[in-house]
């Protein structure tokens, strides 16, 4: 299985053709710009008889729920942050970013 939740036609394309066969991938939230209409690899689809799924992600009236779940600690955030880091620091974040090397979210704290 793959998800792409960034929207690029790389990850897309990229997140298809490393899936075996009958293997499932799911593209979340709309992608827009340059990717809104990606080039997909329809052979390596048909040949390995893979299944495309879409997902918009959650509906805006459910957030009010989700948010009360944060709050209520039934929803534990903390256990997807990697790290935090000031606005400077960030810099180095962006240019490191494409090598994958962390893990969990970076979310910049300090300004």
């Amino acid at each position: 299985m793959s998800i792409d939740a960034l929207g690029s036609t790389v990850t897309c394309r990229n997140s298809i053709l490393c899936l075996r066969k009958r293997g499932r991938h799911v593209q979340v939230g709309l992608m827009v710009g340059d990717d809104s209409e990606p080039s997909l690899p329809m052979g390596p689809v048909i040949g390995r008889e893979l299944e495309l799924f879409g997902s918009h992600g959650m509906q805006a009236h459910r957030y009010p729920e989700m948010l009360q779940m944060i709050v209520s600690g039934k929803l534990r955030l903390e256990m997807l942050l990697g790290k935090t880091v000031s606005l400077e620091e960030s810099l180095r974040e962006l240019e490191t970013m494409g090598n994958f090397g962390a893990t969990g979210i970076t979310v910049i704290d300090r300004f």
